[in-house]
């Protein structure tokens, strides 16, 4: 037997920034603790590494550099706070907040990729073929978008491995793999438009994982627990370290702060939610949510 680990949402920030939580950091902490107490042969991260990475290419430096000292290797997908949210052509409902503004843009993929390395990638280690991917990407017209789609197509041409593990941020689907596109604009379906992937993508990604031999989806952004089952493979949406969020969207979703722990038996995967033994209540400043240019204010950070 053997194990991997994967944690999702880690929202490590900085006193240097115009909002700063630093009870996410210290959550990230002993997350970081116990992970290493598991000693796991490898470690996954569903994006959102950072609180605001996206707009702070230091915070993407200083993350790097704590997961680089780890004693084991560590693989990468980016999430929306690193690098842009999917694309949308209006904005939604919520006040304050310009959805189309915080687009994913080629300049951010630039900056993750030129600290972190390839947008998507696939290896094989051990029994397992591993593969991770920048959701984000799909839909947006970048330039990027039709490199990605063709590494996609690729990926059914690669040699098979006894299991095929995916990483990626959002979720593909929030309540069935056959909904519609939820609709940005209905105050309603906001939260499950924000989460998801849009149609016709959702199939498109979909369909590779069938070509592929996958065992095992997983993904972050909802900062809530579940997991399904949909044409014999599994969908793990993982738990945040940082901070619980959307306990409404599913009835049975689980948003307590933790990370999973695959252990690889000859014949099984078997998946174990690792609770936080710890869960910091330290006090930060700064807005929440998505603020635009004009609500950051660097004079209130606690560092110059």
């Amino acid at each position: 037997m053997w194990s991997f680990v994967v944690v999702s949402d880690i929202h490590v920030g900085s006193p240097r920034s115009f909002r700063y939580e630093p009870a996410w950091n210290e959550n990230w902490k002993t997350a970081r603790e116990q992970i290493l107490e598991i000693n796991p042969d490898l470690l996954l991260i569903c994006g959102d590494l950072t609180r605001d990475g996206n707009i702070h290419r230091f915070e993407l430096e200083a993350i790097k550099a704590d997961l680089d000292t780890l004693p084991f290797p560590y693989y990468v997908v980016p999430g929306n706070m690193d690098t842009g949210n999917k694309h949308t052509d209006v904005s939604g409902p919520i006040k304050g907040r310009d959805d189309v503004r915080l687009n994913i843009r080629s300049e951010q993929l630039k900056q993750f990729s030129s600290i972190f390395g390839p947008l998507w990638w696939s290896f094989t280690y051990k029994d397992i073929r591993f593969s991770g991917f920048c959701d984000m990407i799909a839909g947006s017209g970048l330039p990027e978008e039709k490199d990605f789609w063709k590494w996609m197509e690729e990926q059914k041409y690669k040699p098979r491995a006894k299991y095929h593990v995916w990483i990626m941020h959002y979720a593909l689907f929030i309540h069935d793999i056959h909904e519609p596109s939820y609709d940005i604009r209905d105050p309603k379906q906001y939260l499950a438009w924000y989460f998801g992937i849009d149609e016709p993508y959702r199939s498109r990604i979909f369909k590779v994982f069938k070509e592929t031999n996958t065992t095992i989806v997983i993904n972050g952004h909802v900062h809530c627990r579940k997991t399904r089952y949909v044409d014999g493979i599994r969908f793990d949406s993982a738990p945040s370290t940082a901070f619980s969020q959307c306990s409404g969207l599913w009835i049975d979703g689980d948003s307590r702060l933790g990370f999973l722990r695959y252990d690889v038996y000859d014949d099984v995967i078997k998946c174990a939610f690792i609770p936080l033994k710890r869960i910091s209540k330290a006090k930060g400043y700064g807005p929440r949510g998505h603020p635009p240019p004009d609500k950051r204010d660097y004079s209130i950070a606690w560092e110059k």
